[in-house]
């Protein structure tokens, strides 16, 4: 392993359609992990494993690769603003002590709560000011909102399967539908829906309304047939918890 990691140079090179590329000079590597190796994602998760024991006793953190999630709670609202500020600290004294940097630009603070809930006034100390008191943000490819009712996230995906009802209404006289189906459509809608899936009517009719659009150009109906038609058609199973058919293998 020692043979592996020592004695290792990088440089940054600019490929363009000039004659001549850009490169840096060599320079050798001292510290980090080699990137693009196999071993690359092992020894990072190696060495980043001590973060979650500097953090554990006063919040819950979540690693996936290089993303990182922290949940703290409190119901008391000023141990709930000391916690929060111990954590970063605590973070940022982390990063320092294994030479790496905390982007704080990337760094996103939402506080859950109810939407009869006023939002709490947190002041954050860090050395550097990260975005703060944020309405939403991306966990897993899933867009949350600080009162849980996925708005935003539901938002997101009528806007691809608006995409999704285009490309299938060009590519139907030359594809099968239901590769085109699962490729564009069923893929979007089941990704998280355990989450979102029972939100508010009033934010999941959209996604209906395009759903039914689809089903009629890949089963040749028209506007005349009623939803208890479209997915009782025998290329679809319709799941009541959810209102997402599915087509039939």
């Amino acid at each position: 392993m020692k043979s592996y990691l020592e004695n290792r140079d990088q440089r940054v090179s600019v490929y363009n359609n000039k004659p001549h590329n850009l490169s840096s000079s060599w320079i050798q590597v001292k510290h980090g992990v080699p990137q693009g190796s196999i071993l690359g994602p092992l020894l990072f998760l190696i060495y980043i494993h001590d973060l979650c024991l500097s953090v554990n006793k006063l919040a819950n953190p979540i690693l996936f690769a290089d993303d990182t999630t922290i949940i703290i709670s409190n119901a008391n609202p000023d141990e709930f603003q000391k916690n929060i500020n111990s954590v970063m600290t605590k973070i940022t004294s982390w990063f320092q002590s294994n030479l790496l940097s905390l982007k704080y630009n990337k760094t996103h603070f939402m506080q859950f709560r109810t939407k009869k809930q006023n939002e709490g006034k947190i002041q954050i100390l860090v050395p550097n000011s990260i975005n703060s008191n944020i309405n939403s943000t991306k966990f897993f490819s899933l867009i949350i909102d600080n009162s849980l009712s996925w708005k935003d996230h539901i938002t997101a995906i009528t806007s691809k399967l608006n995409k999704a009802w285009y490309v299938i209404r060009l590519l139907k006289p030359f594809l099968t539908m239901r590769m085109i189906y699962f490729s564009y459509a069923h893929s979007v809608l089941s990704y998280g829906i355990i989450f979102w899936g029972n939100s508010h009517a009033h934010h999941t009719n959209s996604i209906f309304k395009i759903q039914k659009r689809i089903i009629r150009i890949i089963t040749n109906s028209d506007s005349r047939n009623t939803r208890q038609q479209l997915f009782k058609h025998k290329y679809f199973h319709y799941h009541d918890n959810t209102f997402s058919p599915c087509l039939s293998l």
